[in-house]
């Protein structure tokens, strides 16, 4: 019998909706050829599908340092993710983690990306550090494996406002730079996780032309502005950041997905 590939996201607050869960979730397990075991950390779990496993969304007990060390970098409430990398957080769970933030869409093949470089963390060139001549990974899409780096949690947990303050309050900063530390960071490749405003809908083509699905993207990371629901219909946000409708964004993130849960779910 195949392991199921666990997939991982954390959803606090509510800036997103459950659909942005079983959106991804559909998602996911249209691109992988195996089973999928999908898990959501949240503490607002209404309206999610039956298939996605709940995590509680914990207070950590270093949760008060961490929050002091984000308010003087201004990033309060940017290292949640960590509570994922915790050791032991599911008892039977056995092998890899593919993670993504809830502003992604799923365009292409995943399993390559979870099979990239095994026993490493996996994360793509972060586009603005990339620019800058820093390494930094970004975090939309990440892949670890709570067995072998569990210090991603266990560092934090022993010095919480020291870490916060050394990554200055980004979570994609802290993991990839600890990985790197350590010899066990991979880039994924950058063709396969794009981003909305760089790669599909850049200035100043995004006047002329609908925005363009680049033939290998797997991922389309929508971060920063415009988000998915003001990207599918146009958006004119500024001069820079204005976006024509978008069908294969209704495509992938709407249509194949109601298709796939129904319309009650997506």
């Amino acid at each position: 019998m195949t392991r199921p590939v666990n997939i991982m996201c954390i959803k606090w607050g509510k800036l997103f909706g459950p659909e942005y869960v079983n959106r991804l979730y559909s998602g996911v397990r249209r691109h992988m050829a195996r089973p999928v075991r999908f898990f959501c950390m949240t503490e607002h779990a209404e309206g999610l599908h039956p298939d996605v496993e709940v995590l509680q969304l914990p207070v950590e007990p270093f949760a008060e340092p961490m929050a002091a060390a984000l308010a003087v970098a201004n990033r309060q409430g940017a290292m949640r993710k960590v509570s994922l990398f915790r050791p032991g957080l599911v008892p039977d769970l056995e092998g890899p983690v593919l993670g993504f933030d809830l502003d992604v869409v799923i365009t292409g093949s995943l399993d390559e990306i979870h099979d990239l470089a095994p026993g490493t963390i996996a994360m793509r060139h972060d586009w603005t550090e990339k620019r800058k001549g820093r390494p930094t990974g970004h975090g939309s899409v990440f892949r670890f494996d709570p067995a072998q780096h569990g210090f991603l949690y266990d560092d934090i947990a022993a010095h919480p406002y020291e870490e916060v303050e050394k990554a200055r309050g980004s979570e994609q900063r802290y993991t990839s730079h600890k990985a790197m530390d350590r010899g066990v960071f991979t880039y994924i490749p950058e063709p396969w996780v794009v981003s909305f405003k760089y790669d599909c809908n850049p200035f100043p083509m995004n006047w002329l032309r609908p925005p363009r699905l680049p033939p290998e993207a797997r991922v389309v990371c929508f971060h920063g502005r415009p988000k998915m629901p003001d990207a599918v219909g146009g958006w004119n946000g500024s001069f820079i950041r204005h976006s024509k409708p978008c069908g294969w964004l209704r495509e992938h993130w709407i249509d194949r997905a109601r298709a796939d849960l129904g319309s009650d779910w997506a």
